[in-house]
């Protein structure tokens, strides 16, 4: 029998397989898992290692099944569940006082929680509210709309007892579009909606449009509502949005699901004797330690992120014009951390872990080579050069193009959203998920993760970033300073504090204590 070898490389690295299940699959074209350069880098300055010596020791690293047993383990029951009772507080909805529309910005993750907050203001309001307008980030250049990623039913049924949603807007208000109010400044549209503005600002400034014309946009819309001295309704209604009322369009979770399975249970291509084609389905009973689970990493680690980090990451002189172009292109140079120096900015944490980075930091861990790894990003800076060191220390890393076929992938090509949403429901049913560095994917992950109570780890940014610029530190050193510096950093709840985002830290605001 004839092994088609790049499926069978899951084979490889020491990985015990106990049996083998023979089933018949659509076969799954293997595809390259090269991810696109978006920048001028040469290989060379791209996959220079930065911590060498590092990164020797943790290839020839070992790991205790304790560390594993430990690694692998679910949370135990932190006493929290989420709150499950309806947040209406009656069976029928009050009159309506208008429309509210919102045109919203960013990536998906940004905009997720603009609709959450479109929700709850239409609830203070008592209007009725228009499906959220996406629109078209200046970076990704996706023109997909809010009925393309999330499933429009399941969001107005899950909503219904709640407020009232609309598609499209009556024939008596159609002029009201993204167009008109670009054109010119229009009485409807609310544009001096403060950041964090409180329920009764709204109340004051926008239900007085909605009574004299029965209608108001509000643009810009992004983190317009606060997160403190909110009814408690309100918060759990923004809860109830974000956590079961926003679900993806069925082609984003089939495909989600494929790659889930194909990570928990890895295939191999083969072709029998008679020339038939077909997917030899591996069951790896490797004393269940690690087998059949994986961790989702997110790099957000695409050019932009590495311009507006203004730090150095190692690619020379080449690198740093490049990233200097990209910001005055961009953000006409106005980048507040281009103040500070390298030193300054990792000192604070502020710099995102390179793909080496994150692999010495998942190694000090006690995360060994067999760890299967699903790599949730859109663009990697740099291309493959610079994913090859974190390649080297865990060689069962996937992405959706080594998961699945182009034709499975069809739907999602070129559109960032939906690639972006396809990672997040992958990352959402892995057993343990990790970030680069802080931002809307970690937050969104976060938050609707400690709301399931699944491990998740928050890199200590601080400690790290002055760890990787100390070149002389043994191995064993770094393994013990990661480890005690991630203590309590692995999905262990924190209550939301003043201020924070209900999204990121959903406790006490979402769930209730179990009795």
């Amino acid at each position: 029998m004839k092994l088609h070898h790049h499926r069978h490389r899951h084979l490889r690295g020491g990985v015990s397989v106990a049996a083998f299940l023979l089933v018949f699959l659509p076969l799954v074209a293997s595809s390259s898992s090269n991810h696109a350069s978006s920048t001028v880098l040469s290989d060379a300055n791209a996959s220079k290692l930065r911590h060498s010596r590092l990164f020797k020791n943790a290839l020839q690293r070992q790991s205790s099944n304790e560390q594993l047993f430990d690694l692998w383990t679910p949370l135990s029951n932190q006493g929290w569940k989420p709150f499950s009772e309806s947040t209406s507080a009656s069976s029928s909805l009050p009159e309506s006082t208008g429309y509210i529309q919102v045109f919203l910005d960013g990536g998906l993750n940004q905009q997720r929680m603009g609709i959450c907050d479109a929700v709850a203001i239409a609830k203070i309001l008592n209007a009725t509210l228009m499906i959220p307008y996406l629109e078209v980030n200046p970076v990704w250049q996706d023109t997909s709309s809010f009925t393309d990623i999330f499933d429009v039913d399941h969001f107005v049924n899950i909503l219904k007892d709640d407020i009232s949603i609309i598609r499209e807007l009556p024939d008596e208000y159609a002029w009201s579009t993204r167009e008109y109010y670009a054109s010119a400044i229009r009485s409807t549209r609310i544009k001096n909606a403060p950041l964090h503005a409180s329920a009764n600002w709204y109340l004051e400034n926008v239900a007085p449009v909605l009574e004299s014309y029965g209608i108001a946009a509000i643009s810009p819309f992004s983190h317009r509502l606060a997160f403190d001295n909110m009814p408690i309704e309100i918060q759990r209604l923004r809860c109830k949005v974000n956590f079961e009322a926003l679900v993806f369009v069925p082609h984003v979770r089939s495909l989600g699901e494929a790659l889930v399975s194909r990570l928990r249970y890895p295939i191999v291509e083969s072709i029998d004797a008679v020339g038939t084609k077909y997917i030899r389905q591996v069951i790896d009973t490797k004393d269940g330690l690690g087998a059949g689970k994986f961790v989702s990493l997110h790099l957000r680690f695409d050019k932009d992120m590495a311009a507006h980090s203004a730090c150095d990451f190692g690619g020379g002189k080449a690198e740093k014009v490049a990233l200097a172009k990209y910001r005055q292109t961009i953000w006409q140079g106005r980048v507040m951390n281009s103040r500070y120096t390298d030193e300054e900015l990792r000192n604070q944490g502020r710099c995102p872990l390179t793909p080496e980075e994150i692999g010495l930091l998942l190694a000090a861990l006690g995360f060994d080579n067999t760890t299967r790894l699903y790599l949730a990003s859109h663009k990697v800076y740099g291309g493959e050069a610079r994913i090859a060191a974190l390649r080297q220390l865990f060689p069962y890393m996937e992405d959706k193009k080594s998961l699945a076929s182009s034709a499975e992938r069809a739907k999602i090509k070129g559109k960032a959203s939906l690639s972006a949403a396809v990672d997040y429901y992958v990352s959402m049913h892995s057993d343990i998920f990790i970030s680069a560095s802080p931002g809307n994917m970690h937050n969104a992950m976060l938050g609707h993760r400690t709301y399931l109570n699944l491990k998740t780890i928050r890199p200590n940014m601080v400690l790290l970033g002055q760890l990787f610029m100390n070149k002389s530190m043994s191995w064993s050193d770094f393994q013990e300073a990661v480890v005690e510096g991630q203590r309590n950093r692995l999905g262990e709840i924190k209550e939301r504090k003043p201020k924070q985002s209900i999204y990121t830290y959903p406790v006490p605001d979402c769930v209730c204590q179990q009795r």
